[in-house]
């Protein structure tokens, strides 16, 4: 359901007039995501909704510079909250877990995140979408289909949703019901979105190429997805991760690939294994 915030008049043009679809409209979310800086993709979703955050990684990657600080600002802006899990790791700790395949840290996640979500009567999640493109954000991903699979085991009835980081929005949808979230934001919560992109210094030059080359309308439409596959096992092809960390290695910032069967799906499976218990 693609829905266009409509305010009154100028002077009352701010988060409470505009509107979520009825689905989701007054319930509980969250938002968990592998890296400070996503809840750019959604950022007028966040100010209606405020939903708890949950970030894994404090976006140190390989320059060892943290962006939590700059993300806490902008949630605070937008009427959001820090969640338990909150910028817990480093990349390169995270990075070392997946080489290590270590199992229990990414099971463990998924436990924590599920206690989360019911001790905060959580009734849909927002994530990170599998792309391919970055193996935090697919483990994300499993991470949260794990946690809503062990939350709804005990009664807690969560939807769980997922949003694209890397690739284009779909402004194509119009499915009218709660499976799909979709929101088309008028200039003023464009300009508010464009602000808050243009001021999360550490993503400038992501912002720029990003609105250079497919333009702002990158940033005007924001559209969830109900999940439909939770544990993708089907990639023949090597995923981009593996060429870019090929490159990275090469260039000596990192010592070892990260590769999707030997290190992504067994975690996968172990956490797929784990939530179906």
């Amino acid at each position: 359901m693609i829905s266009e915030a409509s305010p009154h008049t100028e002077e009352t043009q701010t988060a409470k007039d505009y509107f979520l679809p009825e689905g989701v409209r007054d319930r509980r979310a969250a938002l968990v995501i592998a890296h400070p800086g996503h809840e750019l993709r959604v950022h007028h979703w966040m100010e209606l909704a405020r939903p708890s955050v949950c970030v894994f990684t404090d976006g140190s990657g390989h320059t060892g510079q943290s962006r939590l600080n700059s993300t806490t600002s902008l949630l605070v802006k937008a009427g959001a909250r820090s969640g338990s899990i909150y910028g817990r790791f480093k990349d390169v700790e995270i990075y070392r877990a997946i080489l290590d395949r270590n199992i229990n840290l990414f099971v463990g996640l998924a436990k924590e995140l599920a206690e989360a979500l019911k001790r905060d009567s959580v009734e849909y999640v927002l994530g990170d979408a599998i792309e391919g493109y970055n193996p935090t954000h697919d483990l994300c991903r499993c991470v949260i289909n794990a946690g809503v699979q062990l939350a709804n085991s005990s009664g807690a009835g969560l939807a769980n949703f997922e949003f694209v980081v890397a690739g284009e929005p779909d402004s194509s949808s119009n499915v009218a019901d709660e499976r799909q979230i979709g929101l088309l934001l008028d200039e003023t919560a464009l300009k508010r979105k464009v602000a808050a992109a243009e001021g999360y210094l550490e993503l400038s030059d992501h912002v720029n190429k990003m609105t250079r080359d497919i333009g702002i309308h990158s940033l005007r439409v924001e559209t969830f997805r109900a999940v439909s596959d939770e544990f993708h096992e089907d990639i023949q092809e090597a995923p981009f991760y593996e060429k870019y960390g090929e490159k990275q290695v090469a260039d000596g910032l990192y010592d070892r690939v990260i590769r999707y069967r030997e290190h992504i799906l067994p975690i996968m499976r172990a956490l797929r294994d784990h939530a179906q218990r």
